[in-house]
């Protein structure tokens, strides 16, 4: 239970509730989601864009709320781009900016909410699955594949923090993903199933823990844990600071986001701490881009997966896989100076590196 307390404590890994009462829609068999109509992101909105709310419906039948950007102007079919992520965060914080921002460069993108999450359906509300999440890039998708404005064979993803090693589990499972980038990646099952570091990486403390989430489910299933720290105590990480410099702040708060506020389910990441699930990304055989700041926390599990996508072994990876069929067009990006945080939003030194992105997925959508 102690990495599952720290990890509330420290990051913020949250899911929220869905609040909102300004708009009612429904969309042929789908959940009735409450959407609201105002423009209520973190960021303004571009007037290279056009931009409209959306929902669409995954396999296990819940209804996923999103916005779609589309540059101004545009003709004919045009490659697309899913974008979710940081892992409890909502479509107008970090997610929404990117999709933003790659409209701008001339793709039709999409920014949803994951199940749970957001304005999302799923009860109950702040909780996960690797299985669930995977599936909800793979219904962005097919949602995408489905536009009049898009071609179905140049469909990429991005997902970021959390959502990056969910962005390369979805890359290993649906082929018709022909590029991703993980941005600031966190691989959630291992952090969950080791702790911060590895720091927790062993059966007693493992042991420890399931223990102690079964007594939880029983004692009080719906406690929660989380939400990014505030006010911030004497002598934390910096890490902490800069999640705090986000989330609890003009620059990146959001009412709707678990992260910003009271955190997510004590269980609801169960699973992910019994789970591996970047098991094949060896395999994929389209293009990925791994990208991570320099003073990344999290820079190990970045670079760790993307040793073991190309070499089939890396530190911290138990298993051994055959290296990747097709290596040359994977990439590991690292951003001099950038912490975790500045690949939310660019930060103060505008770090995420737009035109790079827009060329990567320029040569292989």
């Amino acid at each position: 239970m102690k990495h599952i307390l720290l990890a509330a404590v420290l990051v913020g890994l949250a899911f929220t509730n869905c609040t909102n009462k300004e708009q009612t829609k429904t969309v042929d068999n789908m959940t009735t989601l409450n959407l609201t109509q105002e423009w209520d992101k973190v960021f303004p909105l571009s007037e290279k864009v056009n931009h409209r709310k959306v929902t669409f419906e995954t396999q296990y039948g819940l209804t996923l709320a999103a916005d779609i950007y589309t540059p101004k102007n545009a003709e004919g079919k045009l490659a697309a781009i899913a974008v979710s992520g940081p892992f409890g965060a909502v479509k107008e914080q970090s997610s929404g900016l990117y999709a933003m921002k790659m409209a701008e460069l001339g793709f039709v993108t999409l920014a949803f909410d994951p199940s749970y999450t957001g304005e999302s359906s799923g009860e109950p509300r702040r909780t996960a699955s690797p299985d669930i999440n995977t599936e909800d890039f793979m219904a962005a998708v097919d949602f995408l594949s489905k536009q009049d404005n898009v071609d179905a064979e140049r469909i990429g993803i991005i997902g970021i923090c959390g959502w990056g090693g969910i962005a390369l589990n979805a890359a290993a499972a649906d082929p018709r993903i022909k590029a991703t980038v993980a941005s600031t990646m966190y691989d959630m099952t291992r952090v969950n199933g080791n702790g911060y570091f590895d720091s927790e990486d062993k059966e007693e403390s493992r042991h420890a823990t399931r223990e102690a989430l079964t007594k939880q489910r029983l004692s009080d299933p719906m406690a929660m844990a989380g939400g990014v720290i505030d006010p911030l105590p004497e002598g934390v990480p910096q890490f902490v600071k800069d999640y705090h410099a986000y989330y609890k702040t003009p620059r990146g708060y959001h009412k709707r986001s678990g992260n910003s506020n009271d955190g997510w389910r004590v269980i609801g990441t169960q699973a992910y701490a019994n789970s591996r699930f970047l098991y094949y990304i060896n395999e994929i055989r389209s293009a990925v881009l791994v990208m991570h700041g320099e003073k990344a926390h999290s820079r190990y599990f970045g670079e760790a997966a993307y040793h073991y996508m190309v070499d089939g072994k890396a530190e911290g990876y138990n298993f051994i896989g055959k290296p990747n069929p097709n290596p040359d067009n994977k990439q590991l990006l690292i951003i001099s100076e950038a912490t975790h945080c500045d690949l939310y939003d660019g930060g103060e030194g505008n770090y995420i590196p737009w035109d790079t992105l827009a060329e990567f997925f320029n040569k292989n959508l």
